[in-house]
């Protein structure tokens, strides 16, 4: 869970100085790679733990 949450804030600080600062339009591209991403990995995490429990 910490590193969603970690990717998350990366991703956001990435697309803030992306969109804001001229030039850097880049790191928008990479911080959206980096939400991608992230979500794909909680995704991972939320979906696994159900298929690994072994049934009664």
């Amino acid at each position: 869970m910490a590193l969603f949450l970690f990717l998350v804030l990366v991703a956001l600080a990435l697309g803030i100085f992306g969109s804001l600062i001229k030039g850097l339009f880049y790191l928008l591209i990479i911080g959206i790679f980096v939400a991608l991403i992230a979500f794909l990995y909680a995704a991972y995490r939320i979906t696994g733990k159900a298929t690994r429990r072994r049934p009664r």
